[in-house]
């Protein structure tokens, strides 16, 4: 994720802060999201305000677009996550000849029953890491439309759905622009988030290097063990739907997003599926900080990854050097917050 003053401040909550105590238990789930960040530092270091937006994400069932400069360990989290997951896990490099049939899959002939077989493509996997996304044409995009919002294909006039969980934890590299095309917005829509990866810190890149050195490369993915199942990840996710909100904070989102379609800076607005995008990542990082009820703090520190690929700005405020995350914190400061 980004430096930490594009956001608000994170503030410790406690439930003594609030007129009713605590209604649900969330030891299991602080355990099992310990236990994955645990299994992922072991290869990992650094990035923890990433890791924690990508547990955000697999407990609020969304997917995840990933920003950053090769070499930041964009690709190599995604793994490290997936594997720490007892489900199927599928990979594909994205490039300009990518045909949609290699992403979904296709219809083979089977002369021994003389009719077609559908045979299934990489999409089909629990968690699906597409590196480098916006390198494959418009086509090819638009082949990740429906299985993104609706969990299955339709091929042929048959549909075929998708198991639960799933998950698409994509990349692109902001920098280099040759051989790439622009993510359409009905798909940008479908990312519950864009994090961007910042580079490690000094300490953290000596870290790297020590663990590099002393480890002749590093330690290998196979040390990571899986420690969810699909039915616990599955319970998680029920609680987490289960999480408090004051009627207050709906009226703070829907004013939050609203003011994007008439904010001066911008010519494209969030759509109320931003709105629905922060409300679930507000109860999903709320109970991974051990609250069953969602802050306005919540909300705030989730508005950024939320919203920064759903708006556009205005050509004039681009040329002034504004960028989305401007925009946003714009947007914080003049949304009343909710006591």
């Amino acid at each position: 994720m980004e430096p930490s003053t594009n956001h608000t401040p994170h503030t410790n909550h406690t439930t003594a802060e609030m007129p009713f105590g605590t209604r649900t238990d969330l030891s299991q789930l602080s355990g099992t999201t310990e236990a994955v960040r645990r299994e992922v530092s072991r290869v990992l270091v650094g990035q923890h305000d990433l890791v924690e937006l990508l547990l955000v994400a697999l407990l609020a069932d969304g997917h995840v677009l990933l920003e950053g400069v090769p070499g930041v360990a964009k690709t190599l989290t995604a793994k490290l996550l997936a594997r720490t997951l007892s489900v199927p896990f599928g990979r594909i490099q994205f490039t300009p000849d990518l045909m949609p049939s290699d992403v979904l899959g296709t219809s083979v002939y089977v002369p021994a029953r003389g009719s077609f077989e559908f045979r299934q493509g990489p999409i089909f996997s629990s968690v699906v890491l597409i590196d480098e996304i916006n390198r494959a044409p418009a086509k090819t995009q638009s082949a990740l439309f429906e299985v993104m919002e609706e969990r299955h294909i339709t091929h042929d006039g048959h549909t075929h759905h998708l198991g639960e969980p799933f998950m698409v934890l994509a990349t692109q590299n902001p920098v280099e622009q040759e051989g790439t095309y622009r993510l359409p917005e009905a798909q940008l829509d479908r990312f519950l988030f864009k994090v961007l990866v910042p580079y490690p810190t000094e300490a953290e890149e000596i870290l790297i290097l020590q663990g590099h050195h002393a480890g002749a490369g590093g330690l290998p993915l196979n040390a990571v063990q899986a420690v969810v199942t699909p039915e616990q990840l599955h319970a998680l996710r029920r609680q987490v739907r289960q999480q408090h909100v004051e009627p207050r904070l709906f009226e703070y989102v829907a004013k939050l997003v609203g003011l994007t379609r008439t904010h001066k800076s911008l010519h494209l607005g969030a759509s109320p599926r931003a709105s629905i995008a922060l409300l679930n990542g507000a109860k999903a990082l709320a109970a991974l900080r051990g609250r069953d009820f969602v802050t306005p703090e919540d909300i705030q520190h989730l508005a950024a990854p939320v919203l920064r690929h759903r708006i556009q700005l205005t050509p004039e405020r681009e040329l002034e050097g504004l960028g989305p995350d401007d925009v946003v914190r714009q947007l914080l400061q003049q949304v009343e917050v909710p006591r």
